[in-house]
């Protein structure tokens, strides 16, 4: 009984994270790329994320997204599941969003260290910097291709003031030896952005 009850509860939790990664998905292409909604409170703050490439909007919007989120789960939840997994699977929800957050933001601030990191960035910057009509999951591909918004990333071209710090060689102010392969800087005359 109790190993049962483990596991309806851990299946529920991972039931909610995968529910994120489908929202991540849904949310980023309709509500931020989806013109009838730039004037929504996310639209806005995603068209400046596009726009100034390292601006994020303040925590506390995002605990607030979060807060709305939990409280929007919990009744249907409730509906469906027991009481317990119905609030292991908002945890899951909500504990996801946060992994999303942190691996957003680390995508624009740090290099990849790992090769999940290293593919994370060329996905998401591919959306950023190529085409973003593409690569909407910035935690995983798989609405992606399961929508067929997923492009393989080739070079990324980097307009210059958009480049992340991480990808910046200080000494020389082009791309970094390492990540050479990967990503380029725009030249001078092909600054703008793909518009989001």
């Amino acid at each position: 009984m109790i190993v049962s009850s483990t596991l309806t509860i851990g299946a529920s939790a991972l039931l909610g994270a995968l529910t994120w990664t489908l929202l991540e998905y849904l949310i980023h292409r309709w509500m931020g790329h989806d013109r009838r909604f730039r004037r929504t409170p996310f639209g806005i703050e995603h068209i400046r994320h596009h726009a100034e490439g390292d601006y994020f909007a303040p925590t506390w919007k995002k605990l607030l997204a979060a807060v709305v989120a939990a409280a929007l789960a919990t009744g249907p939840a409730l509906l469906v599941a027991s009481p317990s997994n119905a609030a292991a699977y908002v945890a899951g929800l909500i504990l996801f969003y946060g992994v999303y957050e942190v691996l957003h933001r680390r995508e624009h601030t740090h290099a990849g260290a790992t090769p999940y990191g290293r593919w994370a960035r060329r996905h998401h910057f591919y959306h950023h910097f190529v085409d973003a009509r593409h690569n909407h999951g910035v935690t995983s591909p798989v609405w992606d291709v399961v929508f067929g918004t997923y492009r393989k990333p080739s070079t990324i071209v980097v307009p210059r003031k958009l480049r992340m710090v991480w990808l910046e060689d200080p000494a020389t102010g082009e791309v970094r030896a390492e990540h050479a392969g990967t990503f380029r800087f725009a030249p001078a005359a092909r600054e703008a952005p793909h518009a989001p």
